[in-house]
């Protein structure tokens, strides 16, 4: 016993960690399994919705025939890495062995492309949201159906590969995300949360379903190429949060869970989008809230209390989990760079004698950060690993660029990196806050808001918002689904956003950070620098 234990206190403790060791293996839990784009991460919740045990397993996409991809082969055994990695937390931690769960949810990167004949056999290589080759399909459907169809919308994808006469094309019976094909190999059931089906297709706020209208307009267009075709047939069937969405199979559970403890059973709710469970895991499905979530890609999704005036090229239109719509900035690259940086330092660190852990190695670089000046210094870097729609670069090339008189320290450094994660991002508010659109806070997660204070200040002043961080900012859309799950059982008694403002985040604890008037000058001179110096990167592109 340590001298700042009491025996009242290790009472407690092991009183709490009885109690769920119960729930545990009286199924009083709920999981969540969310495939992002680095990491697959799996969260265990109790009945108060707080984590109690974790896992996860890291992977990467491909660029494969110049397409980014994932294998299934790696999907499954990553998932089944991640889960096993989860219960060996829980026995771990509780000297349990999970058999079963109150329910279960999984979510995954939006859109891209999941195509399927009739015998359920994947027709060519998934097609992830990071592909930008679908220009053409995106320019006609947007001006056909008056609505924003960005270039990693799933129905982009089909349309493009229609276009280019794709021999797999007739072959097509159903299309979905990566989030609907998992839980479709889980439960049998094709169908899709509706947050994640608004970035297939357009969704109706009014019947939360597809637009039928749009619908019928993408029939008529293709009428020609595929006569008979109904999109409908060919699309997951859309459920709203807190929906029934089948329950976990047999087959199902022994593609979790090789070893056969997971029993059959589980309900399964809705399957979503990482922005989706973004928005619940920030407390942000109610108008004039709004969320960032930071990874691979960078978005914000805010809640709009009115349809916008026009459509704009740099917003999608989509959906919070419950139907409502949502004003969604996505930008393709979000903190891939920052991390490379962080392991060049790393292996510098190493190379002196003094290795540190890759949480340490970018936790100082980040606090070097707000020792910078706050424009920067004059430099100038682009995070641009991929192609970027809202600057209009269909690939991308990161760059790091000074002149003669700027001020090179690694304080200036840091922070040009940090704000070139979200130099896109600005440019994509600016659309909104010219719409007139009003927000009270920003809530942000992702792991680069592990590191207090640094990357949500800097943030503040990209947005021009006060950004709120709370303390599930690293779980991130993992526990975002698991929250989901638990929420089958309540939603009969509430809606979604009383449910998560009185059950979930009653007592939580949320820390908000203003903009600082020097940082938000100091971010709009470097922004100015910014959108100048994207001639540079577009003759890096066509260079390169």
């Amino acid at each position: 016993m340590s001298q700042n234990e009491t025996p009242e206190g290790v009472d407690q403790q092991a009183a709490v960690a009885a109690q769920v060791r119960d729930d545990i293996v009286a199924g009083r839990t709920a999981l969540g399994i969310e495939l992002g784009s680095t990491r697959i991460k799996a969260c265990l919740i109790g009945p108060d919705s707080a984590p109690i045990a974790a896992g996860g397993h890291e992977w990467e996409n491909q660029f494969v025939d110049r397409r980014w991809t994932y294998s299934l082969e790696d999907v499954w055994s990553g998932l089944q890495a991640a889960y096993a990695s989860l219960v060996a937390d829980v026995e771990e931690r509780y000297g349990v062995t999970p058999t079963t769960f109150g329910a279960l949810g999984v979510s995954a990167m939006m859109h891209g492309y999941l195509a399927f004949d009739a015998s359920d056999e994947l027709l060519v290589p998934f097609r992830t949201w990071r592909n930008t080759s679908t220009g053409p399909a995106s320019a006609e459907l947007s001006q056909l159906l008056g609505h924003n169809i960005p270039l990693r919308w799933s129905i982009a994808h089909l349309y493009q590969a229609l276009l280019d006469d794709e021999p797999h094309v007739p072959q097509i019976s159903f299309v979905t995300t990566l989030a609907g094909y998992v839980h479709w190999r889980l439960t049998g059931e094709k169908v899709l949360g509706v947050g994640d089906a608004s970035g297939m297709f357009p969704i109706d706020t009014g019947s939360r379903d597809y637009d039928a209208r749009m619908l019928d307009q993408f029939d008529t267009l293709v009428a020609d190429r595929r006569p008979g075709t109904r999109l409908v047939d060919l699309l997951p069937a859309v459920r709203l949060a807190g929906q029934d969405a089948g329950r976990l199979t047999a087959q199902g559970a022994a593609l979790l869970d090789p070893t056969g403890t997971l029993t059959a059973g589980v309900p399964l709710c809705p399957p979503e989008g990482d922005a989706g469970t973004g928005m619940v895991a920030t407390n942000s499905v109610a108008p004039r809230t709004a969320n960032i979530s930071v990874g691979t890609s960078i978005f914000a999704m805010v809640v709009l209390e009115k349809p916008l005036t026009q459509v704009h090229d740099e917003l999608d239109l989509v959906t919070t989990p419950s139907g409502d719509l949502v004003a969604m900035v996505h930008c393709n690259n979000g903190a891939s760079e920052l991390a490379e940086w962080a392991d060049v330092f790393g292996r510098f660190a190493t190379a002196l004698g003094h290795p540190s852990s890759p949480d340490d190695v970018f936790g100082a670089l980040l606090r070097e950060a707000l020792d910078g000046d706050a424009d920067g210094g004059g430099l100038l870097a682009y995070n641009y690993l991929s192609g970027e729609p809202i600057t209009g670069l269909a690939e991308g090339r990161p760059l790091f660029v000074r002149t003669p008189d700027s001020r090179l320290t690694l304080a200036n450094f840091m922070r040009t990196q940090v704000y070139g994660a979200f130099g896109t991002l600005s440019l994509g508010m600016r659309v909104l806050a010219a719409e007139g659109v009003e927000l009270d806070a920003m809530f942000a997660h992702g792991g680069l808001f592990r590191t207090a204070g640094v990357a949500q200040r800097l943030l503040a002043a990209a947005v021009g918002a006060p950004v709120a961080v709370g303390s599930a900012a690293g779980e991130g859309g993992a526990w975002g689904i698991a929250v989901l799950a638990a929420y089958l059982e309540h939603a009969a008694e509430q809606d979604l956003g009383t449910y998560l403002a009185e059950r979930v985040f009653g007592e939580a604890q949320i820390d908000v950070v203003a903009p600082d008037p020097q940082d938000v000058r100091g971010f709009a001179a470097y922004l100015d620098r910014y959108e100048a110096g994207l001639a540079i990167e577009r003759a890096a592109a066509d260079a390169i």
